[in-house]
């Protein structure tokens, strides 16, 4: 099951409380189609835009990730998206000191011919417009239109968001994002609702992710609530969402299933894959595993959320 990711591709400077990164790996294309590339090898395709500045070792990243680049466009004398945050003790709060746009400021994303026709397509989080022309790209309809956005488009694009949400049959969102597209306090009602938004589709999807509490899964008339993966360390929480969204459809595409039992599995390799990221700076968390760690990751996590009914008479 081929699958499309389309987003951004950064190099970043990231402050913690406990050391700082220039130039490090990022965008949420490269988390997510990282994250994809342990389920879907040899099928995983990006599209997105960098400057001649974009080092060797992203690219031999990519490769060895068997990652197929061919839709990243290069642009001469230009200087790659950059993202500037520094995080708080609590890593849970950041502050943006800068952003960069350079080359992507002028982003038009072109679907190569050989990814036309992709069983999964992941848009990660640009402009609304932007995610709606890739979807008119293709020649036909995947099994499944993963969609991201942020506050900035919630605020400052909503006629745009709403477009491109009618045309998806998924959407990933954090808690804060959820309540502000439907303005209400509860995350289940936030959950109907934002399935509500989404295209007229026998198969409606949203996850809510609450960070350290978990997540939570809409599946048309199913709710499934997923466990965070417990941490001792957090090292760099940047792109654990996008590679959740990774592990989470790059899953699905390996099953080539979007049943329910598979979406479950599928959040919760999506925390697996999240807490690796998390581990490590940048992309280190996710550049080397192995399957096998990976699963021995999902069953502690399923042995962490089990328990025995017993019944009170």
């Amino acid at each position: 099951m081929s699958l499309l990711v389309v987003g951004s591709l950064a190099l970043d400077i990231i402050e913690t409380p406990f050391a700082t990164r220039d130039q490090a790996l990022g965008g949420s294309a490269t988390f997510i189609s990282l994250a994809a590339s342990y389920f879907s090898p040899d099928r995983v395709g990006v599209v997105g835009v960098v400057g001649d500045d974009f080092p060797e070792r992203a690219w031999e990243l990519f490769r060895s990730r068997s990652i197929d680049t061919s839709g990243i466009e290069v642009v001469p004398d230009g200087k790659t998206f950059s993202w500037h945050g520094r995080y708080h003790y609590d890593m849970n709060t950041r502050d943006t000191l800068a952003t960069n746009l350079n080359v992507f400021a002028e982003f038009k994303p072109v679907v190569p011919e050989h990814f036309l026709n992709p069983d999964f397509l992941v848009l990660g989080n640009i402009v609304p417009d932007l995610q709606f022309d890739v979807i008119q790209q293709l020649e036909r309809r995947p099994r499944l239109i993963l969609l991201d956005t942020m506050n900035f488009w919630i605020t400052g694009a909503r006629e745009s968001l709403d477009k491109t949400l009618s045309n998806v049959n998924a959407l990933v969102v954090n808690d804060s994002e959820a309540r502000l597209l439907v303005e209400h306090p509860s995350l289940i009602v936030a959950g109907r609702r934002l399935q509500n938004m989404l295209a007229d589709d026998p198969l409606r999807i949203v996850v809510i992710k609450k960070g350290e509490h978990g997540a939570l899964l809409f599946y048309n008339d199913h709710v499934f609530s997923a466990p965070a993966f417990p941490l001792e360390d957090i090292f760099d929480p940047t792109g654990a969402g996008d590679t959740f969204m990774g592990g989470f459809i790059g899953y699905l595409a390996k099953r080539g299933s979007v049943s329910y039992e598979d979406a479950k599995r599928a959040v919760i390799y999506g925390t697996v894959l999240a807490s690796y990221c998390c581990s490590k700076f940048s992309t280190e968390g996710i550049e080397d595993l192995t399957m096998a760690e990976i699963y021995a990751r999902f069953r502690l996590l399923k042995e962490l959320s089990s328990f025995d009914l017993e019944e009170i008479g």
